[in-house]
């Protein structure tokens, strides 16, 4: 089991990312996490308000793009393990210009492993870099079956090809260098603090106040989902006895089509399903993804503990009862926060 005290946790201000920061302090006593993110539109430091003054955690502001920064952050602090959420996420804003994903998915990736094997370089003790990917590099699985691991990769947006390309990458600075590099790759997410332009945060808000919930196509594409908390639980597991070089799918075996999940929400919040309206399907809109996670379950130990319809009754009322926190995303205000307490300091 690897020991990991000196954590540098990228994107940690996102969705996914602030919710392992979160569940990382809240589990291990003696762990120390650095927070490098960009702090683009989906990063937001009011996810992790209640850290500020825990000596335990530091926020760096920086680009995981910035070479120099970068190693400059990885001298500095020497991290046992790099976790990487750093990523633009959207299919949809992939759709509408691909560069930001290629700078961030592709060369960001690029330049944490290159400063990691140079600071990891000749140094002693354990290392582990965590490469947070998805299961949207697989492609469209069809009406059968399931992703493993070894399925083939077949990215159908420029979102999950810039992700592929990334998963590539890490796969060779594993085999030519050593790097102790492990990759994650995760079925949808949900849960607090989610940028509220996703799926099931955008039906909330849109449902609560009454306003149409469009949904692509004929609503018949299936996800595969999983509560953020498993999510982070499961990278918890692969960080301390993941094998370098491998690769682990997450999942909690709770497929759903999109109008399905929609019509449960509705039923949540008491709303008519008549809100439901029918939109032109996205290009590219992979029909089915599902993830089988019977290696990261034999060989780790690990299983989801929160049923679906419980995780998502919960995250239907925390998005009721953080009104505000929605509606800072949803006009920008958010922002501020960041302006107020943190000025213009980054990590140099």
């Amino acid at each position: 089991m690897t020991r990991c005290r000196r954590i540098l946790v990228t994107g940690g201000a996102g969705f996914i990312g602030s919710n392992y920061v979160r569940h990382t302090l809240a589990a291990h006593a003696d762990v120390h996490v650095t927070n490098l993110d960009k702090l683009t539109y989906a990063g937001n430091l009011e996810n992790l308000k209640d850290l500020e003054h825990d000596p335990r955690y530091e926020f760096a502001l920086g680009d995981v793009s910035d070479a120099t920064l970068v190693a400059h952050l990885l001298q500095e602090m020497n991290p046992d393990a790099i976790v990487n959420f750093a990523a633009e996420t959207h299919v949809d804003r992939s759709l509408l210009g691909a560069l930001p994903f290629i700078q961030t998915n592709v060369c960001g990736t690029l330049t944490l492993l290159e400063a990691a094997r140079r600071c990891w370089s000749g140094r002693e003790g354990e290392h582990r870099f965590v490469q947070i990917s998805t299961d949207e590099v697989y492609g469209d699985l069809g009406d059968a079956g399931r992703f493993t691991e070894q399925s083939p990769l077949a990215p159908n947006n420029p979102y999950s090809a810039s992700k592929a390309s990334a998963d590539l990458l890490c796969r060779a600075y594993f085999s030519t260098y050593g790097l102790p590099i492990v990759i994650t790759r995760c079925s949808n997410n949900y849960g607090p603090y989610q940028f509220p332009e996703k799926l099931i945060p955008l039906m909330i808000y849109r449902a609560s106040t009454d306003q149409p919930l469009p949904i692509y196509g004929d609503g018949s594409n299936v996800r595969d989902w999983i509560h953020v908390q498993d999510h982070c639980r499961a990278i918890d597991s692969v960080l301390s006895r993941g094998i370098p070089g491998e690769v682990y799918n997450i999942g909690a075996n709770s497929e759903l089509r999109n109008i399905d999940l929609v019509r449960r929400i509705c039923t949540l919040l008491g709303r008519p399903e008549t809100l439901i309206e029918f939109v032109r399907d996205r290009p590219g809109h992979d029909r089915r993804y599902a993830i089988d996670p019977t290696k990261l379950r034999r060989e780790l130990g690990w299983a989801p503990q929160i049923p679906f319809a419980q995780g998502l009754e919960e995250t239907v009322q925390w998005y009721c009862h953080n009104a505000s926190w929605v509606q800072a995303c949803l006009t920008g205000e958010y922002r501020h926060y960041y302006k107020q307490n943190y000025g213009g300091r980054s990590a140099q």
